[in-house]
């Protein structure tokens, strides 16, 4: 697994939040994408999600010795942001039930508990997405992202709702993606630069 980004701009109008960043990232590493609010982090992310095109450079995903663009990658990626929308009127299981069935995953009500028990939302299944807090809902995100075992795992602001316990939580989710593939974050929080192998400052 890697993915190489080559020579990435982005720009909004005449202003320009990222001029031409070039790395390799490889299985077992993670990226970490730091800076203030409007430095361009989330923007990036997006590129790398296929959700956004740079206007510059390209970014590529390889795997198993095929290479894949960011908007034909959507099976490879994990992703989490303040901006994801999952179904506040169903329930946790109806939630990770109705994208497991989008991504063609065949996943039984054990299998989904195990996942909801994993972020820390035991015995929360059959709750409405509605009833949760902030920090519930952030943690649905995760067991959303990690439905399919990506082999890329992309987080945008990874803690921003997480009481002390989530953010323990999103440390192991790092640590088990090491070992599944690679991670790039996006974050304003120094405290989560540790978690990189390498950080690309932006702003």
């Amino acid at each position: 697994m890697q993915l190489e980004l080559a020579n990435i701009t982005i720009d909004y109008g005449p202003r320009r939040v990222l001029a031409g960043a070039s790395l390799t990232l490889r299985a077992g590493q993670v990226l970490v994408v730091a800076g203030a609010n409007g430095s361009g982090k989330s923007s990036l992310l997006r590129v790398l999600a296929g959700l956004q095109r740079p206007s510059a450079g390209t970014a590529t995903y390889e795997l198993g010795g095929a290479r894949y663009q960011p908007e034909d990658a959507g099976w490879l990626l994990g992703w989490v942001a303040p901006d994801l929308q999952l179904y506040r009127e169903l329930t946790a299981v109806e939630n990770l039930r109705f994208f497991a069935d989008v991504r063609g995953l065949r996943k039984t009500r054990a299998e989904l508990a195990t996942l909801l028990e994993e972020v820390g939302l035991a015995g929360r299944g059959d709750d409405a997405l509605a009833t949760f807090s902030s920090g519930m809902a952030y943690r649905l995100k995760y067991a959303y992202a990690l439905l399919h075992d990506p082999p890329v795992l992309l987080l945008d602001e990874p803690t921003v709702t997480l009481d002390e316990r989530g953010a323990a939580l999103v440390e192991r989710v790092v640590a088990r993606q090491r070992t599944r593939g690679l991670a790039v974050i996006a974050t304003n929080d120094s405290r989560e630069l540790r978690y990189g192998d390498y950080v690309l400052r932006l702003g």
